[in-house]
């Protein structure tokens, strides 16, 4: 079915699901050791998942912000924490969007660090996928295996089936006892905590700011523009988009959110083409919240992460192949600097490294030459 620029098909349905490999296991984190209320997490998320989809027209993921996750769930932070988080990523991205501080930085990164850091994530996507299958490597393999031969067919919904397999899996092997009758929930009012602003940003708002703008924000509006290039996304509207939806998760339980460059590939590649696929995962994440929140903590806890990594090294192979439309001189080697520094180090350093690599040989290039200026090698975006 076809309403406007939005499609409700299988195809959709399956990509909806297909940035779960990196969406889900931060949520059970988040839930289960930070314990944040379930109803308000899984509405919030689906009420921008919605509103976005609305907004772009196009299948754009909304991610936990990664940093902030892992160390939330690493710390147990309270849910009031995780609140104050989200409001000052708020402000800073909101910030950021408006000045058009985001947009100056986006024009003065070269395409090759652009791709350097989809690289990298790709990478890195890998890398955690294996991680994850190695707690259950026959379910993980038979998992790739679906997603491997499903890719031989254009609309099969193997991210779709990854998920039932991996929810039957839980049901018939994890601790499910705890799921309690479906029931209405109604969404908690939450408030952050100002006193937590500053150890917010010490203990990981300052490292999330370098990840979020060369992922979230530089990385997956190529990568939009890539796969959309008649729907042109700007860094400018992912950066106000993100400051708003930051700005009002706190007030109702919601957690720090972005937009991911992997998300942006892990749709995609799983079927997603219109905004219909935000939507529909919007409308799920919504009645998961409002009527089954009693067992979803349970039923998620028990979620066999095998089949999540199964998911990750698929998307983070595909993340790779953007690398095939590098230069085989210096554009390529100023990716592989930004993958050597963000898999060694963090992806703010191997983006930095990137740009000192770029700026200094055209310094070189420029003193070599007598030229002055910007000329025809200065910022590619």
């Amino acid at each position: 079915m076809k309403i406007g620029p939005y499609e409700f098909n299988f195809r959709e349905l399956a990509g909806s699901v297909g940035d779960f490999g990196t969406l889900l296991p931060l949520v059970i984190g988040y839930l289960t050791v930070c314990h944040m209320d379930p109803t308000g997490l899984l509405v919030v998320l689906g009420v921008m998942n919605i509103v976005t989809g609305f907004v772009y027209r196009i299948p754009i993921p909304i991610q936990p912000m990664k940093v902030l996750a892992v160390v939330a769930i690493a710390a147990a932070w309270s849910p009031e924490k995780v609140y104050t988080s989200a409001l000052v990523m708020g402000v800073v991205w909101l910030v950021l969007g408006l000045t058009g501080v985001m947009s100056r930085i986006a024009v003065y990164t070269p395409k090759s660090v652009v791709r350097g850091v989809q690289l990298a994530l790709g990478v890195m996507l890998a890398v955690k996928g294996l991680w994850m299958m190695a707690g259950g490597w026959v379910l993980g393999l038979i998992s790739l295996g679906i997603v491997i031969i499903s890719s031989r067919f254009r609309h099969s919904p193997a991210a779709l089936v990854l998920v039932v397999l991996g929810v039957g899996a839980a049901a018939f092997s994890g601790d499910v006892s705890d799921i309690g009758p479906v029931a209405f929930t109604a969404p908690p009012i939450t408030m952050f905590d100002p006193a937590l602003v500053w150890p917010v940003l010490l203990e990981a708002g300052f490292a999330q700011i370098p990840l979020t703008a060369t992922n979230a924000v530089i990385a997956a509006a190529g990568l939009m523009n890539d796969f959309w290039p008649g729907r042109r996304v700007t860094e400018k509207q992912l950066s106000v988009s993100m400051g708003a939806m930051n700005l009002a998760a706190p007030f109702f339980g919601g957690m720090p959110m972005c937009h991911g460059a992997g998300g942006v590939v892990s749709k995609h590649y799983f079927g997603a083409r219109t905004g219909g696929a935000n939507i529909i995962e919007g409308g799920f994440e919504i009645v998961l919240g409002l009527l089954f929140a009693g067992g979803i903590v349970a039923v998620l806890g028990a979620f066999p992460l095998s089949v999540l990594g199964a998911l990750l090294i698929m998307v983070g192979i595909e993340l790779t192949k953007f690398a095939g439309k590098l230069r085989f001189d210096m554009e390529l080697l100023t990716a592989l600097v930004v993958v050597l520094g963000a898999v060694t180090v963090n992806m703010a350093v191997g983006f930095i490294a990137g740009l000192m690599l770029h700026y200094g040989v055209l310094w070189i290039r420029r003193k070599k030459d007598g030229v002055s200026g910007k000329g025809p090698d200065g910022p590619s975006r």
